[in-house]
């Protein structure tokens, strides 16, 4: 037995890093450890109070839920508690929890409802007769801050509800910034010399928890409704499964990724699909939410401190970690911007090895006080380069660098910075905080924008990524994307290159004259035009129907758009004055590549002011490509019922939906009825 004072101390020390850790990140937003540190910290002190009971206090960070609600917002009591729920890291674990949950009810079997945890915050929503009164966060589960008003200005939440609902309930949800909106935002702070959040979770947190509800309404948050809270005047479905598809009929946004399963081997088997396909996600999860589906289960089963019994968090592996930053070099993009990034100690985060991430510029890292040598937060999400998230400053030596761009560019023998690629002058324009590249023929700019235009967002040009990119331009077969496209003229010239056999020559080719019939809009991404991304090239192309016509736009034609700025409007210009890409697009044209655009106002569009509803599974069509056809052709793709609603489209195995349509006289249409209009309309 470990001696009595050496655990008590332990215990003591866990708990001071966690109420540490708490501060950093409730308060103050700026984390210094990943989440699955801190879950192991929690652990850590979980098993040592359960082993020593004689040492557990109501003060323990394992008693609380969350952080007590900030008194400026005013504070709602909460009916319930909202609980905090245990955590499963492995088979072994989910095992247990299933278990032990079996031997607690005395049944053989149940059904389990997944989901997946979102992070973001959770958020609690109060109805009577049909009207948003109010919402408040989870806070210390027993009281959470009033921020009604907040929440009003996230479009999913609905302000009211179908007339069906009972007279007074409380629905809870989780509050979330979808992963291109967090993209945008922080590039939007970094512009503006702004701090970034640290990941999509301080966000949204951040975004709610505004005082001025202008500031939220601005920033693209969503929400999806995991449970009823209580309800009060009519009798609710004996099922959670069957509770969301209740609430799903009422008007809330029920995540589409939610399953019904049967066993715990089904349980098993979606944690490993979304495993794999987390990525893949349009926001960020950390792991799964298994819950037992039948209510008198989970009533039966109750609680044990601030956790239900009757439910688990299954996580998925970390994709946050720690290690140190042995240097920072810098690398040069596509527009000629200097980019700071960090040479990492390699560190296996989320089963990737990773040895460099990103840094967003000088003044950021400035700002985060980031020195070489520290030991440094990182964090994976997607497919693109990890990004380091700020320093430990706790484990400093005293030997960490501050970081000077200028000092890491300065070229001795002229006496002046110079671009690490080519030695070109460096110039800072005025009011930017990004150092470029004077010269446009930079050899890493110049292999940066052959990436980026063969990318899959792109013209999509398999067979020539970064290898095969470097390869072509060393060997001088391409100067410009341009000269992709007269490759076939040296079709001998590629088979003498290394790894390049006829087969693989011929499907590259082949795929450089498919990429041809690229639609306008991926095109204009393609062209790696400052400050347009994917968004604003198709603004773009709904707009201008040509590359000509978008290459003669003044400016004040570019800004009468309504989502363009001078920012992005003197960017346009200017990528369109400069001659050597007047030539680049000459001989893009002249090789085929000249998509044109079909330019008509959102009104002029046949499926202009019609709304549309999908239920059920479609045979013929992905959903996402149903709505993404609705949406080219003018009309809105929606997810719930309402008096609105021009259109429901019912597939097999359809939900509430029906009966709700039913229930309105919504007209209904089969999969055959819609792809038929669509066919009349195009």
């Amino acid at each position: 037995m470990k001696d009595l004072d050496e655990v008590k101390e332990r215990i003591e020390q866990i708990r001071g890093e966690i109420n540490y850790h708490n501060y950093r990140y409730y308060v103050l937003a700026s984390p210094e450890i990943s989440d699955a540190e801190y879950d192991e910290l929690m652990k850590e002190l979980k098993q040592l109070e359960e082993q020593y009971p004689q040492f557990l206090t109501p003060e323990s960070p394992t008693q609380r839920v969350g952080v007590a609600p900030v008194e400026a917002f005013g504070v709602v009591e909460h009916p319930l508690p909202l609980l905090s729920l245990g955590n499963a890291f492995s088979q072994e674990e989910l095992l247990a929890w299933y278990t032990r949950t079996l031997r607690l009810t005395g049944e053989k079997q149940f059904d389990f409802t997944c989901e997946h945890k979102i992070d973001g915050l959770a958020v609690a929503l109060t109805y009577i007769n049909g009207q948003l009164v109010a919402g408040a966060t989870r806070g210390d589960g027993l009281r959470g801050e009033d921020i009604t008003r907040n929440l009003r200005t996230i479009r999913s939440i609905p302000l009211s509800v179908f007339k069906g609902a009972p007279n007074r309930f409380e629905v809870r949800g989780e509050v979330f910034l979808p992963k291109a909106g967090f993209t945008k935002l922080n590039r939007e702070r970094t512009e503006e010399g702004l701090p970034p959040f640290a990941n999509p979770r301080n966000a949204a947190a951040g975004s709610v928890r505004q005082l001025d509800p202008h500031i939220t309404a601005k920033r693209p948050l969503d929400i999806y409704i995991y449970m009823l809270g209580y309800a009060e005047g009519k009798a609710t479905p004996p099922t959670h499964w069957e509770t969301m598809e209740y609430l799903n009929f009422l008007g809330f946004k029920v995540n589409p990724n939610n399953s019904l399963l049967s066993n715990i081997e089904q349980v098993e088997e979606y944690y490993h699909s979304w495993v794999e396909k987390r990525e893949s996600l349009p926001y960020e999860a950390d792991g799964i939410v298994v819950k037992i589906n039948q209510l008198d289960l989970q009533e039966r089963l109750g609680n044990i401190g601030h956790e239900p019994r009757w439910a688990t968090a299954y996580k998925f592996p970390a994709i946050q970690g720690t290690t140190r930053l042995k240097e920072i070099k810098i690398s040069v993009g596509r527009t000629g911007t200097l980019n700071p990034y960090a040479v990492l100690e390699p560190v296996s985060v989320g089963g990737v090895t990773i040895k460099q991430a990103a840094l967003h510029n000088e003044n950021d890292i400035r700002r985060k006080d980031i020195r070489e040598g520290d030991w440094v937060y990182i964090q994976r999400a997607g497919e693109v380069i990890p990004e380091v998230i700020g320093p430990i400053k706790s484990k400093r030596s005293g030997q960490e660098k501050e970081f000077s761009l200028l000092e890491k560019i300065f070229n001795s023998n002229k006496q002046r910075p110079a671009c690490p690629a080519c030695g070109a002058d460096v110039i800072k324009p005025e009011g930017e905080v990004m150092y470029y590249c004077s010269n446009a023929a930079c050899p890493a700019q110049v292999q940066q924008r052959l990436e980026h235009f063969v990318s899959r967002g792109g013209m999509d040009i398999r067979g020539i990524g970064e290898s095969q990119s470097s390869m072509l331009l060393r060997e001088g077969l391409v100067k410009d994307v341009a000269d992709l496209y007269y490759l076939k003229q040296k079709k001998e010239q590629l088979l003498k290159l290394e790894r390049m056999a006829e087969k693989s020559v011929i499907n590259m080719l082949n795929a450089i004259d498919d990429s041809k019939k690229t639609p306008l809009p991926r095109v204009i991404f393609a062209l790696g035009i400052r400050n347009i991304g994917e968004e604003m090239a198709e603004v773009l192309a709904k707009e201008f129907p040509s590359l000509d016509e978008l290459a003669n736009a003044s400016i004040e034609k570019l800004m009468s758009i309504p989502t363009v700025g001078p920012k992005i409007a003197d960017s346009i210009v200017a990528f369109f004055r400069q001659e050597e890409n007047k030539k680049i697009i000459q001989r893009l044209k002249d090789a085929g590549v000249n998509p044109k655009g079909q330019k008509a106002k959102p009104e002029e569009l046949p499926l202009a002011e019609m709304e549309f509803v999908i239920t059920g599974r479609l045979e013929t069509l992905t959903r996402q490509e149903a709505e993404a056809r609705i949406k080219a052709l003018g009309g809105s793709a929606v997810t719930n019922i309402t008096k609105k609603t021009t259109y429901l489209v019912v597939g097999t195995d359809p939900g509430l939906k029906l009966t709700r349509a039913q229930a309105l006289g919504t007209q209904q249409i089969t999969e055959e009825g819609f792809l038929s209009l669509l066919e009349q309309t195009t």
